[in-house]
C-alpha cells in the first residue's frame, strides 16, 4: 500500500470510529425521509440532523474551487436551470447530486456531541460516499420512492421551483425526470454496494415505513 493509500486508510477508521453513534437516511426526494428520521429519532431517543436544513450554510462556506458545479448552478437563472435544459444534464450537473459539500455535512457530525445518537437524513447523503463511514452496515438506509408516490408527494408540496420559472409545467416535468433518474441511480448503487434500501409505494404508510427502517437500524 503507497503511503498516500496507507494515511487515507488510516483517515478512513478513525472518522468510522468517530461517526459510529450516526445513523443514515438517504434517498429520492419525496421518499419521507424527514418525517421518518423524525420518528425513529423520538422512538429511540436519537437527535435529528438534517441535510436539507443546512444547505444554504453549506453553500455559503464552498468556494468556487472546492464546489465548481456548486458556482455553476448560482450563476444561472430560474429558466436556465429548470427549463432550458434536460434532466440528464440536470441530474449529472447537479452539485449536490456530485457529492460537493458532502465534506461539511461530516465535519458539522464532528462537531456535535457524541454522547447521543444522530439520525442523519437527506437526499445528499449518497451511497458511495456513506458506505466508508459505516462502523455497522446496518447503520444505514435508502428510501426509494415510486414514480407514483414522488408525484402525489410534488403535487401535494405545491412545489416552488416550477412557479418560478418561465414555464412551471416544463420545469415540473424535468424535475420529476431528474428525481426518477437519480433515484434509479439510488437503487443501482445501493445494490452493487450492497446496502440497504426500503421501496417506498403509495401503499405503504408511514407506520409501516418507521417500522422498516427502525428494523434495519436494529432497533
Amino acid at each position: 500500500m503507497r503511503t498516500g493509500e496507507r494515511e487515507e486508510s488510516v483517515r478512513t477508521r478513525v472518522l468510522r470510529a468517530r461517526l459510529r453513534h450516526v445513523y443514515w437516511i438517504g434517498g429520492g426526494s419525496g421518499a419521507g425521509k424527514s418525517t421518518i428520521a423524525r420518528r425513529v429519532a423520538a422512538l429511540h431517543g436519537l437527535r435529528v440532523y438534517s441535510t436539507d436544513e443546512v444547505m444554504s450554510d453549506h453553500a455559503g462556506r464552498s468556494t468556487p474551487e472546492d464546489a465548481p458545479w456548486l458556482s455553476r448552478f448560482k450563476a444561472m437563472s430560474m429558466d436556465e436551470r429548470w427549463v432550458n435544459r434536460s434532466p440528464e444534464t440536470m441530474l449529472d450537473t447537479f452539485h449536490w447530486y456530485r457529492g460537493e459539500g458532502f465534506g461539511l455535512i461530516v465535519e458539522d457530525l464532528l462537531r456535535a456531541p457524541a454522547g447521543t445518537g444522530v439520525v442523519a437524513e437527506g437526499f445528499r447523503l449518497l451511497p458511495r460516499l456513506v458506505k466508508p463511514l459505516l462502523a455497522e452496515p446496518g447503520h444505514a438506509v435508502w428510501l426509494l420512492p415510486a414514480p407514483e408516490f414522488r408525484r402525489a408527494v410534488f403535487d401535494d408540496r405545491g412545489w416552488e421551483i416550477p412557479r418560478r420559472t418561465g414555464d412551471p409545467e416544463r420545469a415540473r416535468h424535468n424535475l420529476l425526470e431528474r428525481d426518477r433518474m437519480f433515484t434509479d441511480r439510488l437503487r443501482e448503487e445501493t445494490g452493487r454496494l450492497g446496502l440497504p434500501a426500503v421501496e417506498v409505494g403509495t401503499g405503504m404508510d408511514e407506520d409501516e415505513l418507521v417500522e422498516r427502517v427502525a428494523r434495519a437500524f436494529g432497533f
